[in-house]
Order: structure tokens, then C-alpha cells, then sequence
């Protein structure tokens, strides 16, 4: 794919109004979901789980885009389409992601990096083939005594530059996600001065790598207060909070940044980018969503692994999927979840 056209599937995945459902947990991560509602993780129960979420009828008005996992990439709907093609009819764009997750950091106690860069220009090249248009790194970033390193910024700064630049060699749009995790006792302070050093790495590591940044998105965390600090900042604060440290480092040419929900529950992140998508700024970007848990949760609750609870689960997706599409034009407000 040229440029242009690289350029074109980032826009599209931030059209007005839609966001990015992170549908891509690896087989730890969805076991630990499934355990949750009392279900054993299968194959098939993974397929069936997807399914429900990708097919729910009405929900590409909302979603732009779905990243998923190895294995789902090659699952079929329960009529025997590819998911990849069942999304495309409905002009919803099929990802992947790409990273073989965040392993321990030489010399460096408590801090990650994540691997995955060892043959990942073949492996694009055959996701490409199987569909995807975009694909997703993540980069883990922890708060604590002493950390995080400039060792670990950078070092994971330049391997997400590195993945992104294999992107666009492949065609296909890079995802960069620099997350600066929420666990902790830190304070909102101390989220955005590492926030604020991790996206100019980030930045500096891209333009070194020749990205094109016109043909990327950022996933990064919302500045928020850690998990367990005792000083919780308000709505309003992480707004303002984020919208200043992303018009600082961020630049202009990037078309969207689609946040992470980090933690936060499914009606928490939604007001948090509803109320940016509200602040009195002319944005150079697109403010949206790519969510994971914060899309699922009720819908795999609701669902429960039962399959006459198909339809409520269905019904719990769209409900999370709408209320973040309103969100990312600032206009949800908490009356829309009792209309849920």
C-alpha cells in the first residue's frame, strides 16, 4: 500500500463517532476473564465469545476498527465466514496485535520491555495477507520507587518506533501504545511527568525510525491518579490534565489518539473522554477510545458463557459501544446509562 493509503485507514479509524474495540487478549488474559463469569476458556468458547461481540448487529455505527488475536484472526463466524471478511462487509477495519508481550528488563528490577521485534517483518507480511489494516504494540511503563528508568522509556520507545516502521513497510497502520500503567499509590503529578517522558521518547524515537506519523495512531494512558493514591483527581482534572500533556507532545500530523481504559471501569473511562471531548480547545487530532475491558465487561457478564444469554450480551455491547461513540464528540452524560 502506498502512503496515502496507509494514511487513509488511520483517519478511518478515527472517523467522527467511532472508536476501536481491543479485542485481542492473549490465552492467560482471556482464561482470566472466563474464570470470572465461571466459564472453562476453550477454543471454541473464545469463538463463540468474539462472535457475539463482532456480530452485534448496529455496532459498526461505533466501531471503527477491531484488533484481535493471533488465533482469531483465523476463527470464522458461526456461518462460516472469516471474521475478517464479516467485518470488512460491514466496513468495520480487521487488526492485530503484534507483540509477543512485556518480559523482565535486564539489570533493571520491576521495569518490562516488550519483546516481539525478532521476525515480525514475515509475520506482518502474513497478517497482511489474512486481512489486517492495523496492528497494535504496547509498551509497559510502571510507577514505582525509583522507576521508571530512562533505560526502560527509552528502550521501549525504540522498539515501538521499530514495530511501527515494519508497519508501514507491511502496508499496514501502526497502533503505538505507550502505556504508563495506573497501578500504584502515585499521584496525578507524578503520572504526567512520566507521561510527558515517555510520549517525547516515544516521538523522538518515531522520527528517528522515519514514521510516517500522518499514517500511525497513539494509544497512550489517560493522566490519572494511581490506582491507590489516596487523592483521586476528578473528571474534570484528568481531562485537563491529559488535553494539556498531549497538546505538549504530541504532534499535529498524528490523526488520532485512541485511549486505553488502563483499569479505569467501563463508566469511569467513558466520562474521562467525554469530558475532553468537551474542553474549550481546537484539537489537531481526533480524541477517541480503544477499548478493551471497558467495552466487554458488562456484555461478558450479561453473556455469562450461557447461550440463551447471547442476545443480553449483545445487547450489553452495544449499549458500552454507543456510549463511547457519544463520548468521543462530548456528548454522553450519565442519563444515557440508564437508557442502557
Amino acid at each position: 500500500m502506498t502512503a496515502q493509503t496507509i494514511e487513509t485507514t488511520a483517519k478511518a479509524l478515527v472517523a467522527p463517532g467511532k472508536g476501536i474495540l481491543a479485542a485481542d487478549e492473549s490465552f492467560p488474559t482471556i482464561a482470566k476473564r472466563f474464570e470470572s463469569i465461571g466459564l472453562e476458556t476453550s477454543e471454541e468458547a473464545r469463538r463463540t465469545y468474539r462472535d457475539m461481540l463482532f456480530s452485534t448487529a448496529g455496532s459498526e455505527e461505533f466501531i471503527s476498527g477491531v484488533i484481535m488475536f493471533d488465533e482469531t484472526l483465523g476463527h470464522r463466524t458461526s456461518d462460516n465466514t472469516l471474521f475478517t471478511e464479516a467485518l470488512m462487509a460491514r466496513g468495520v477495519i480487521p487488526g492485530i496485535k503484534v507483540d509477543l508481550g512485556a518480559k523482565p528488563l535486564a539489570l533493571h528490577p520491576s521495569e518490562k520491555i516488550t519483546e516481539g521485534l525478532d521476525g515480525l517483518r514475515e509475520r506482518l507480511a502474513g497478517f497482511r495477507k489474512q486481512g489486517a489494516l492495523f496492528a497494535k504494540w504496547r509498551a509497559v511503563i510502571t510507577i514505582g520507587d525509583g522507576i521508571p528508568s530512562q533505560a526502560c522509556i527509552r528502550t521501549n520507545a525504540d522498539a515501538l518506533a521499530r514495530y511501527a516502521a515494519l508497519c508501514q513497510e507491511a502496508g499496514i497502520v501502526p497502533i503505538v501504545e505507550p502505556e504508563v500503567l495506573m497501578d500504584g499509590d502515585h499521584t496525578i503529578d507524578r503520572c504526567e511527568q512520566v507521561t510527558t517522558a515517555t510520549l517525547r521518547e516515544v516521538f523522538d524515537a518515531l522520527r528517528q525510525q522515519d514514521v510516517i506519523l500522518e499514517g500511525m495512531l497513539l494509544k497512550p494512558n489517560m493522566v490519572i491518579s494511581g490506582a491507590s493514591c489516596p487523592a483521586q483527581a476528578s473528571v474534570q482534572e484528568v481531562a485537563e490534565r491529559t488535553v494539556k500533556c498531549l497538546l505538549r507532545n504530541v504532534p499535529a500530523a498524528v490523526p488520532g489518539v485512541v485511549f486505553l481504559s488502563g483499569g479505569q471501569d467501563d463508566v469511569t473511562a467513558t466520562a474521562h473522554l467525554n469530558a475532553m471531548n468537551r474542553l474549550e480547545h481546537e484539537l489537531p487530532w481526533a480524541l477517541s477510545f480503544s477499548y478493551g475491558r471497558a467495552l466487554q465487561q458488562s456484555a461478558l457478564a450479561a453473556w455469562g458463557g450461557k447461550s440463551e444469554n447471547y442476545a443480553a450480551g449483545q445487547k450489553a455491547f452495544y449499549h458500552r459501544a454507543k456510549a463511547n461513540s457519544a463520548a468521543s464528540t462530548g456528548r454522553w452524560d450519565e442519563g444515557l446509562e440508564k437508557t442502557g
